[in-house]
């Protein structure tokens, strides 16, 4: 029971169907195509129906969803079947097969990609350079042999003209270690190469320009023909072919195109060459001289006894030889390119005493099964290879079941179905076969045409059930006299025309063309002619014919199949017409007949549709039984299931094998699904309960471990800081500086604002310390130059904090009237009771007028006068302080003050007459009246600092 997947994608195995029927399989079928389901089960083979389009189901994720998997644990996919056949070859060191069928353009060669694909990533665990080796050597040999064995076709862009049996060598640890390819070549530059190959081909870049390749017209194709010829050249590179051997290839692929626009022609008895200029491109192709070409073309060598006399060809037998030798050359080409890879990728020195068992996984991709408007020789070649595949699943199919109920203990019952060797017996049977009769055909001395081919059959198969032509049954008119015959294949009737059986069976080709080649200088094209090197008088055998080498091909290869545990992928072309949407129903419907499906769904329903080995069968179901969930005491597996099935009521519709269980109907299936999905929830909310409460109490261990954590680690750092603090200010008291060099330890976060505190606190300490020893004047100065940094920090460069601080400089810098100015303030003071000097200095004053004008200024604790030096400091206006309502300096280097009153008389003034000149004593000025304001605790008056630049 394939998993994930509900019922609105259809039945994913067809063993499940309510009602085993073509219509009920075809409608499945169609469902599961329109629901984008292309693959699908009948028990352990897989359905492919062709998608015509690409699908991202086969990336690395989806690897790994399948690899190690059961067949029916996931979703039906090639993947799954390319699992079970790795499993199989690795757990019971069994050789398995994969065989793919179908029908031309109904997917096979994807599929074998794709099954590669999925080998080659399963393995190589290690990153050995030696597997990683045998891996690219092994895809990459698709590439070359699809590109030499399929054609661009009206039904398929990608048509598989031969057919490829391939086995991948494993060592004992699953390892790839090597290959070998068998072909079975049925009968392909023009548009990817380079301009400059083309030239020395002397090719041109227009395929209508060749008879060979423009004879199916102009098709439609999704093949970009630049990327492949680069891929395939690519891929020749890296599986080893040599630059010389590639070009010989090149070469040759040319020749066979320039043979195919040879033109035959007469003048009278004499048969010529009417292109003659081929001639000598191909001499140079083929690297032999140009007169022996044309001698090989138009002249037959025979051997009369002693006597060796050229005999030369009608333009009709020149013609026949012409296109003998492009079927010769291609065969030769393919044949050699699949031997050159064998040479490379086949086992080499492994003694199984040293290495273990070589297993082999077979991958089979050829041709399916053909029926077209005139069916000829070929398409009669590919329907016994197909009537011998059915043969071989019907009964291999048969075998596994039988033997899988032997090994279990289970009744075998007897399955009536339809046994094809009949039709395989009609075909290869001694002496009375098909065949057998063809060969005889082409051994009669004389002339022999397929006309007399036609009536020898009707002679020897006139009573046979699966046999007739229009002599045999005159009222059938859809048969011609003397040209058809009919065949009943498991598949359906086929009509084959006999027109060119005999030269198709003979496919004679010239001894005088073998040794024209043979006696190239191109060591390659040498090595491909080796029979070429026989003279004319020699012998030889009879070749065998093309029917005789096809059969036993087919039987030795029906043989290797049979040998090794098969798994089966069957692929169905959903329309002629490559979309991805249409599902042509009588056309599947012929596809699912002639495939067999039907059959091998009876077969597998016959008896047990289900069946899984307990242990998997429990580790789904068990939680449907109390006795065996969570999990059973009962003695074995066995038991287990039996009590589960019991307590389900199913017992009756089951059989009990040694290792597994057998379930006969579809509805015991899907009873059971039920019965687990619904469980499923229940158990899904049980879990999610249990797993939330656990995560719930490991949240709260762990966060109740990490607070007490954080609480330990806060206060082993806040006692570390406390006595890092101790440590440093130990002695603070008795240092130089009282500790003002000692740098602050960093403190924890949580200390932060403690830190800021505690600095407050040392700075006032370390602050009082120094001033209590300071006297009342020394006192009023720090204060002073306390309050100009608050108010002016910033604002200007120079605030003369550096330098004693004096306040009443009019002595200091005028001494010459130092005298007079010690009488007026002296006046000053009896008058107006001040108690001492704050500041005085000279300034310049601009009247009313502009005009500049000498002047000074005295401030004392109670009033602010200006003088005038030129009359001995006499007063000119006195203000008491308590009208000053404001100062404003300027930002700059000026010492310019405004002193802002309550009438709004403002005094603009400039401070001068400094000694030492250039001194700066706004700062001084501004910090004097600040504390002095501060310590009167006249907080009314706003002191406002302007910031005026252009102010001088």
């Amino acid at each position: 029971m394939a998993e994930h997947e509900s019922l609105e994608f259809g039945k994913a195995d067809f063993v499940l169907l309510d009602n085993v029927s073509l219509e009920e399989f075809l409608a499945n079928l169609k469902l599961r195509f329109e629901k984008g389901r292309i693959y699908s089960y009948i028990g352990e083979v897989v359905v492919s129906v062709n998608p015509y389009r690409a699908m991202n189901i086969y990336g690395r994720d989806t690897v790994e969803q399948y690899k190690g998997r059961e067949l029916y644990e996931r979703p039906p996919h090639l993947f799954a079947i390319a699992d079970a056949a790795y499993k199989a070859m690795k757990r019971r060191n069994k050789d398995t097969c994969i065989v793919i069928s179908g029908e031309s353009g109904a997917g096979k060669t994807e599929a074998s990609k794709y099954i590669m694909q999925y080998i080659a990533a399963i393995t190589n665990p290690s990153q050995r350079a030696e597997v990683e080796r045998v891996k690219n050597m092994l895809l990459k040999s698709n590439c070359v042999l699809e590109a030499f064995g399929n054609a661009k076709t009206n039904r398929n862009d990608n048509s598989s003209r031969f057919g490829k049996y391939m086995d991948i060598n494993f060592d004992f640890k699953g390892d790839p270690i090597g290959g070998h390819i068998n072909n079975y070549l049925l009968e392909k530059l023009v548009k990817g190469a380079p301009e400059s190959l083309l030239r020395s081909l002397h090719i041109q870049k227009d395929p209508t320009a060749y008879n060979y390749i423009k004879v199916g017209g102009m098709i439609k194709s999704s093949i970009n023909d630049n990327a492949e010829f680069k891929a395939v050249a690519d891929a020749m590179k890296v599986i080893g072919f040599t630059t010389e051997e590639v070009h010989t290839v090149y070469r040759i692929l040319a020749t066979i195109l320039h043979l195919g626009n040879l033109k035959f022609g007469s003048d009278g008895d004499v048969t010529l060459i009417e292109n003659s200029k081929l001639v000598a491109v191909l001499g140079e192709l083929l690297s032999t001289k140009e007169e022996n070409v044309e001698k090989a073309l138009l002249y037959r060598t025979v051997a009369t006894g002693r006597d060796v006399i050229d005999k030369q060809h009608t333009d009709k037998e020149a013609s026949y030889g012409r296109d003998a030798l492009a079927k010769a050359i291609y065969e030769r080409l393919f044949c050699w390119i699949v031997g050159r890879i064998n040479d490379i990728i086949e086992v080499k020195n492994y003694d199984a005493r040293v290495h273990g068992k070589n297993t082999v996984i077979g991958v089979l991709d050829i041709y399916g099964f053909e029926i077209f408007q005139n069916n000829s020789f070929e398409q009669f070649c590919i329907n016994y290879c197909n009537e011998k595949l059915q043969q071989l699943f019907i009964q291999l199919v048969l075998k596994q079941e039988q033997e899988e109920y032997q090994r279990e203990g289970i009744p075998w019952k007897h399955i009536d179905y339809f046994n094809n060797q009949i039709i395989v017996d009609l075909v290869e049977q001694q002496h009375k076969g098909i065949f057998s009769v063809l060969d005889e055909a082409c051994m009669n001395v004389g002339k022999v045409t397929d006309e007399m081919f036609l009536q020898a059959l009707n002679g020897k198969l006139a009573k046979h059930a699966h046999y007739t032509s229009r002599k045999l049954s005159p009222t059938d008119k859809s048969l011609e006299f003397d040209r058809d015959f009919r065949i009943r294949h498991y598949a359906g009737d086929v009509v084959y025309s006999v027109v060119g059986f005999i030269d198709k069976n003979k496919d004679t080709l010239f001894q005088d063309f073998k040794r024209l080649l043979y006696n190239s200088s191109n060591p390659v094209l040498k090595a491909m002619w080796p029979e070429g090197k026989l003279s004319i008088t020699e012998v030889t055998k009879r070749p065998l014919t093309a029917a005789t080498l096809f059969k036993n091909s087919m039987i030795s290869l029906v043989e290797n199949l049979a040998s090794k545990e098969p798994y089966y992928v069957r692929c169905i072309k959903p329309n002629d017409v490559k979309s991805p949407l249409l599902f042509e129903y009588e056309r599947c419907k012929h596809q699912v007949e002639y495939l067999g499906l039907l059959e091998n769904l009876r077969v597998r329903r016959a008896g047990f549709a289900n069946r899984q080995t307990y242990p998997r069968f429990l580790q789904r179901y068990k939680m449907i039984s109390e006795f065996t969930w969570p999990n059973h005491d009962l003695p074995s597996d066995r038991e287990a299931v039996k009590r589960l099935l019991q307590g389900c009521g199913f017992e009756h519709d089951v059989a009990y094998g040694k290792t597994k269980v057998f379930i006969r109907t579809p509805r015991t299936i899907f009873s059971l699904e039920e019965q687990r999905a619904e469980m499923v929830q229940r158990i899904v909310l049980f879990l999610q309960k249990v797993w939330r409460g656990t995560i719930a109490r490991m949240r709260y261990r762990r966060m109740r471990a990490a607070l007490i954590i954080l609480r330990a680690y806060r206060r082993y750092k806040v006692k570390s800081y406390i006595k890092e603090v101790n440590r440093r200010f130990k002695n603070v008291r008795s240092m130089k500086d009282h500790g003002k060099h000692v740098k602050w330890p960093t403190p924890p976060k949580v200390l932060r604002r403690f830190e800021e505190a505690l600095r407050n606190i040392y700075n006032r300490w370390w602050a009082w310390t120094l001033i209590k020893g300071l006297s009342p004047e020394e006192m009023l100065q720090i204060r002073a130059k306390v309050a100009t940094l608050e108010c002016l920090k910033g604002q200007r460069a120079d605030l003369g904090l550096q330098r004693a601080w004096e306040g009443n400089y009019l002595k200091r810098d005028s001494p010459e009237t130092a005298s007079s100015f010690t009488l007026v303030s002296s006046d000053l003071q009896r008058k107006d009771k001040f108690m001492r000097v704050l500041f005085s200095c000279n300034v310049r004053k601009i009247n009313r007028f502009n005009k500049a004008e000498n002047r000074a200024v005295l401030i004392t604790d109670r009033h602010l006068y200006k003088m005038d030096p030129l009359k001995q400091y006499k007063p000119m206006k006195s203000i008491p302080l308590y009208n000053v309502t404001g100062v404003s300096v300027s930002p700059g280097k000026d010492q310019l003050v405004v002193f802002h009153t309550k009438d709004s008389r403002d005094l603009i003034v400039c401070l001068q007459g400094m000694v030492p000149a250039g001194e700066s004593r706004i700062g001084e000025l501004v910090g004097t009246l600040l504390s002095h304001f501060k310590s009167l605790n006249h907080w009314r008056t706003q002191t406002v600092v302007e910031k005026r630049a252009g102010m001088n």
